[in-house]
């Protein structure tokens, strides 16, 4: 299991925990924080997964958004 995994299991064990009325203020607060993170996390690579997306038509003529091209190339993921 990788970390996302993980941060997801123990949101969901926090959850069902709040919705039997069985959750402390402290599980509470760690469910907010757990969440706060996976959310970050995922972002993050949603991000990631953006900049290095490429976009092609029907043609097979490359029509990635030029502020994609832009951050691809400070990365150094384009050489164009």
């Amino acid at each position: 299991m990788n970390e996302q995994d993980e941060l997801l299991k123990k949101i969901n064990e926090l959850a069902h925990k709040a919705k039997a009325g069985t959750i402390t203020k402290e599980e509470e607060d760690q469910q907010a924080e757990l969440r706060k993170e996976y959310l970050k996390n995922f972002r993050a690579s949603f991000k990631s997964q953006i900049e290095m997306l490429r976009v092609f038509d029907k043609q097979g003529n490359e029509v990635t958004p030029e502020k994609v091209r832009e951050i691809q190339r400070k990365k150094r993921l384009r050489d164009d």
